[in-house]
């Protein structure tokens, strides 16, 4: 297919006023059948320990935040949830007061989501009280961070501001430049000690101080290539993860890598694509690329240590380290379970016939994930 300048226009027009979907324009084999599912014979042992349903999330991807024992979940209506992460139970119930396009952010005290028209919007974590809202320069698809201090929100004009956790006074704000491709996922963020790392379009990654905004490391991860704008679309998928020492995170068409969490000094990278992020313990970072396989990298110094196709074409989630396993969602509700060690199929659950887009969460023995239907559901595996 050649690709024009109009198409490119169109494609450009589409991505600005889309709101906050993870679907992935660019993917070159959007139309090749998804891998069948096989029967399993010796399953391990998996099971929905309590499902819960919040509202649907149309075209935004809601992930669930944890803190403590509490887990808070939005939808595209405006609803907002504690949960207590244990039982599912529902502790409160509140309206932000705006359809909401972003969320969820805490601190355990300070609920914060993206409405839209770039409000953003702040409630209590122990009542669902509203206590402040305040106004971002364009709409808000990335999920607020929230600290002790303030609460951070990047807007689709890449412009990450702060604002003060008890008032909404605006604090710092930092305008960086957007090329005029990106992908429709919102690149995410993530607090490492004094600074927040910001994921930014064209496989950057931005630390800046929580204090004042002030830029410490502007780190490419991967560089742009290609004759197109089209194959030069590099942007940093899902939100860059924290593991000790190490800062990893993952580009579309471009690298997969581990950096020095405090300077932003790469320690190694290999290449990879993937729209959705990685997840990493103690021994491996674990991708889900852009055409559905999984891998395992070593943390230590990149080296592959598996790769299974057994996924492929069915648009899989951020993937999870959990136990013996690396937990993935799919377009059909299932979460399958690989080996950890070798990506071994394992065993599998189904929630709902919905997409899992969200992030997937530990919380004590479980993983919590969130369907775009709006269920809810903690999964054990023994």
């Amino acid at each position: 297919m050649r690709v024009t300048g109009k198409v490119i226009a169109m494609s450009a027009m589409a991505l600005a006023v889309a709101g906050c979907s993870s679907w992935n324009p660019f993917k070159k084999d959007d139309k090749t059948p998804p891998a069948k599912l096989v029967e399993l014979k010796s399953p391990v042992p998996a099971k929905v320990v309590w499902k819960h349903s919040v509202g649907k999330a149309g075209v935004n991807v809601f992930s669930p935040a944890l803190s403590g024992t509490s887990l808070f979940v939005a939808d595209a209506d405006g609803n907002v949830e504690r949960l207590d992460a244990g039982s599912g139970k529902q502790v409160w119930r509140a309206k932000a007061g705006s359809d909401l396009t972003a969320g969820v952010g805490s601190n355990g005290k300070v609920v914060a989501v993206g409405g839209v028209k770039g409000k953003l919007i702040a409630l209590d974590a122990e009542t669902g009280k509203q206590l402040w809202t305040a106004q971002a320069t364009s709409e808000i698809l990335s999920a607020p961070v929230v600290s002790d201090e303030i609460v951070i929100v990047r807007s689709v004009d890449n412009r990450i501001a702060a604002y003060d956790v008890k008032s909404g006074e605006r604090k710092w704000f930092l305008q960086r430049q957007t090329p005029a491709l990106t992908l429709r996922n919102a690149p995410g963020m993530v607090i490492a000690g004094t600074n927040v790392v910001v994921a930014q379009p064209a496989g950057r990654m931005l630390g800046l101080a929580l204090s004042n905004g002030v830029p410490r490391f502007d780190t490419p991860v991967a560089e742009p290539k290609g004759a197109t704008e089209l194959e030069r679309v590099s942007d940093i998928g899902g939100t860059p993860v924290v593991f000790e020492q190490d800062l990893c995170t993952v580009t579309y068409q471009g690298k997969v890598g581990c950096f020095d969490v405090a300077t932003g000094v790469a320690k190694w990278t290999k290449d990879a694509s993937s729209d959705v992020g990685v997840s990493v313990d103690q021994r491996f970072v674990f991708v889900a690329d852009d055409k559905g396989s999984v891998a395992a990298f070593s943390r230590d110094g990149g080296a592959s240590a598996w790769k299974t196709d057994v996924l492929q074409y069915r648009q899989l989630s951020t993937p999870l380290s959990f136990g013996r396993t690396v937990a993935v969602g799919d377009f059909e509700g299932y979460v399958h379970f690989l080996s950890r060690e070798d990506g071994t199929m394992l065993g599998r659950v189904s929630l709902d016939s919905s997409p899992i887009k969200s992030v997937p969460l530990l919380a004590g023995s479980n993983m919590i994930v969130q369907t775009q239907s709006g269920t809810v559901a903690a999964i054990a595996v023994e």
